[in-house]
């Protein structure tokens, strides 16, 4: 029964998503929460681990999920879920596109899914760095803890790499060596 249930949950996550996995995972935490799949920190554990790995996001998120929940086949119910809703509606699209591309209701469906794409990935920012910076929930005391201060720092030194034109890899290895560094200077 859990390799249908990973399929259908993963399939409502592909179909009723735009925008990529960043745009999914507000969807994705929701849903895997409520299900007791894994935890909030596991979740963003995850992120940060799906971020350094290749492949899309999303498609990395319901592997791990599935393969957490039902081994291999369960990995593979999951993935399948979250890419059939894509592959058909590119199917779809590709046939049907130079039809329609002039319509206007069209246009307006797109005009209209690109500020919600950015708000679904904002959402999931936001929601990121509550967890990453303040995982207690928000108090005075926060400001005294150091690591506030030591993931504040990477992220401003990985803003600045982003904005100078720095290969995301290289972002990633310099972010990994200073939290593993900042892990045992700390611990």
């Amino acid at each position: 029964m859990i390799f249908l249930e990973l399929f259908l949950t993963f399939l409502k996550i592909g179909a009723f998503t735009f925008g990529g996995g960043y745009a999914m995972l507000p969807l994705i935490q929701e849903e895997v929460l409520a299900k007791g799949w894994a935890s909030e920190e596991a979740i963003i554990n995850f992120i940060a681990v799906s971020e350094s790995t290749p492949g899309p996001f999303a498609i990395n998120m319901a592997t791990y999920i599935g393969a957490e929940m039902g081994g291999l086949f369960g990995s593979f119910c999951a993935t399948l879920g979250v890419v059939l809703p894509s592959f058909v509606i590119i199917l779809i699209v590709a046939k049907c596109y130079d039809k329609f591309k002039e319509s206007k209701v069209v246009r307006g469906c797109m005009s209209g899914l690109k500020p919600a794409v950015v708000g679904l990935i904002g959402a999931a920012i936001l929601s990121v760095a509550v967890t990453v910076l303040i995982p207690s929930g928000f108090s005075l005391a926060i400001f005294s803890q150091i690591s506030l201060y030591v993931s504040l720092a990477i992220l401003a030194i990985g803003l600045v790499l982003a904005f100078k034109k720095v290969h995301p890899i290289i972002i990633i290895c310099i972010s990994a060596v200073l939290g593993i560094a900042s892990g045992y200077i700390l611990n």
